[in-house]
């Protein structure tokens, strides 16, 4: 049997109001995912959402994952600078609700709304260079855009991410290796040197030829934007 393999999705979405908030809290609860939602994606969905909330008790914002995400093989570490080699260009990964405005990892403000969340590698040009070490990223589209499963073609997948960022430039969120020990399970983590809060989320990845999904934990930074 598969070992179940640490990784993260580091979402860097903060709400600029939220910046300062001491705490965040995490609940699984069943929900079914929002009606913006196109039918063929939903009936992918898992039957139950993770939501996140500020310290106040409010919403930030709630994650639907897919029920079992395609793997093209099993997890075996990075290859070069891409981290998750198994996941195609464009794989859906899940969708995720902003309860009030949120930024990514540009800092580029995303409004209020539904978004589909999908697997994206950074460009190789001279745009990129010292913003990340690896080039894997997570792209939001707008749910009401972007209605099937099958992956995207590029062009279309960055001018879909780039309208719910408004700008000419994807709504793009990084994605790192998580921290040993992580638990596949929902939980909120703050790194206080970095000022990022995250939530542990149990991805489930189908690798082909694999007769069982296998949970994949992740680690999705829901607060926090890249250093200056």
């Amino acid at each position: 049997m598969m070992r179940p393999f640490l990784a993260s999705i580091v979402l860097l979405a903060a709400s600029r109001g939220a910046a300062g908030q001491e705490a965040l809290k995490v609940e699984s609860r069943k929900q079914a995912p929002p009606t913006a939602v196109s039918t063929e994606i939903t009936g992918a969905l898992e039957g139950q959402s993770i939501r996140i909330q500020d310290d106040k008790g409010e919403p930030f914002a709630e994650i639907w994952l897919r029920r079992a995400t395609p793997g093209t093989d099993k997890p075996t570490g990075p290859k070069g600078a891409i981290q998750f080699p198994f996941l195609a260009d464009g794989e859906l990964l899940g969708v995720l609700e902003f309860a009030r405005e949120g930024h990514d990892y540009r800092d580029q403000p995303v409004p209020k709304g539904v978004y589909t969340m999908r697997y994206g590698l950074q460009p190789v040009n001279g745009d990129h260079l010292g913003v990340s070490t690896y080039r894997d990223y997570i792209l939001l589209l707008p749910a009401t855009r972007d209605k099937g499963l099958a992956p995207p073609a590029r062009k279309q997948l960055e001018e879909r991410s780039s309208e719910a960022a408004g700008t000419n430039h994807p709504a793009s969120f990084l994605l790192l290796m998580a921290p040993p020990g992580s638990k596949p399970e929902p939980a909120v983590l703050h790194d206080a040197e970095k000022e990022t809060w995250s939530v542990v989320l149990p991805l489930k990845l189908q690798a082909r030829g694999a007769g069982t999904s296998v949970v994949y934990p992740v680690q999705l930074i829901v607060v926090g934007v890249a250093a200056a």
